[in-house]
């Protein structure tokens, strides 16, 4: 067991910060785990449940509404940025994780603490293993093992998102793209097809490509169709038979993975696509009264929504009927870059923008 010790009483930096100095990279969560456990387990107005290194705490409180805050306990690798450092001066906190994403983990476990009869019963999930493959992700193996602990009206995933609302997420997808040619002597390249040259079409349809702009809950959606790599090449005086395409397409949520990917075979149509990854989107939902509830919180009505371009976790709630959006402290833009920080007041408005909303008070 570690010896790491969360202090839940304390103001939601300090407790960023406590997070911070405990290293948690991706598959290294235990002392992490052990920590959160061990700092919501004595709550007597939550039911605690460990999964690994996936803490869940909920309140049964018996209200018509359930709402899921959730946030993952990992990080990249450690890049001579740690221990944690504050700023005063900038306000800004410093580290591996502050960003991306332990300020939006202190503020689900302040809450947690300090929220004992919410207006909405609450379902706390602090999960490992999001920064890598799906299959150690443990938001996608508790939605295998344990789908009900998921279940809700409404949930917010804490990934940073400059303190604003970020509704749903667009789907990715990716394919290779293959064309094929004959092997000859470069000195007698007539003599075979080269596969490069051939792929020449295929990067012409990608520079044409217009990308469709869907509007969802009065957001609007921007997708995106992008080779992402090329492969090709036998020796300096050889004509290569083959030539691989990568291609990832950013889908909006109104499109299924099967609808995105006859799409992009479509696009593509009379070349050899084979799909190596898919991931589905997530509708915003904001016509739910939770969200829409939430937005008004936040301040600013649906005009101070931002559509979710990249994608996140919140697609596996919506892939269980649970609509979801992001919102957490910090700039997605500095997540795993190792001058990642945060900005004080981002912690501090996220705190008090949920409090407020599951009826806590003040700060």
């Amino acid at each position: 067991m570690s010896s790491a010790a969360l202090d839940l009483t304390t103001d939601a930096v300090t407790l960023t910060r406590q997070l911070v100095d405990i290293e948690s990279v991706s598959r290294d969560e235990q002392a992490i785990a052990d920590a959160v456990e061990a700092a919501l387990a004595p709550l007597p107005h939550l039911t605690t449940t460990r999964r690994g290194n996936t803490v869940v705490a909920r309140t049964d409180l018996g209200h018509d509404q359930r709402v899921v805050l959730a946030g993952h306990l990992d990080t990249v690798p450690v890049n001579r940025n740690l221990p944690s450092r504050l700023d005063e001066a900038t306000g800004l906190l410093h580290g591996l994780g502050t960003c991306d994403m332990k300020g939006g983990d202190a503020v689900i476990l302040r809450l947690a603490a300090t929220v004992p009869e919410p207006t909405r019963d609450v379902t706390f999930i602090l999960y490992e293993s999001e920064e890598i493959e799906t299959e150690f992700n443990g938001l996608y193996r508790l939605s295998q093992s344990d789908p009900d602990l998921m279940a809700a009206d409404f949930a917010i995933l804490m990934e940073p998102s400059d303190a604003v609302v970020e509704a749903g997420c667009q789907g990715t997808l990716r394919v290779e793209v293959r064309t094929t040619g004959e092997r000859a002597h470069s000195a007698r390249s007539w003599r075979g097809v080269n596969a490069i040259h051939a792929a020449a079409d295929v990067l012409a349809r990608l520079a044409g490509y217009e990308a469709r702009r869907p509007v969802i809950d009065g957001l609007t959606y921007h997708e995106g169709l992008n080779a992402v790599g090329i492969r090709g090449g036998v020796a300096g005086n050889v004509l290569p038979d083959e030539c691989v395409v990568e291609v990832n397409h950013r889908f909006a949520p109104d499109r299924s993975e099967a609808e995105a990917e006859a799409f992009v075979r479509e696009f593509f149509a009379g070349y050899d696509v084979v799909l190596t990854d898919s991931a589905p989107g997530a509708l915003p939902g904001l016509d739910r009264p939770a969200a829409a509830e939430f937005v008004d919180a936040v301040g600013g009505g649906r005009g101070a929504v931002n559509p979710k371009f990249g994608w996140t976790d919140v697609a596996r709630f919506s892939a269980l009927g649970v609509p979801a959006v992001n919102f957490g402290p910090g700039d997605p833009m500095l997540a795993h870059k190792q001058e990642e920080h945060v900005p004080v007041e981002h912690i501090e408005r996220c705190e008090r923008v949920l409090r407020t909303w599951l009826g806590g008070g003040t700060v």
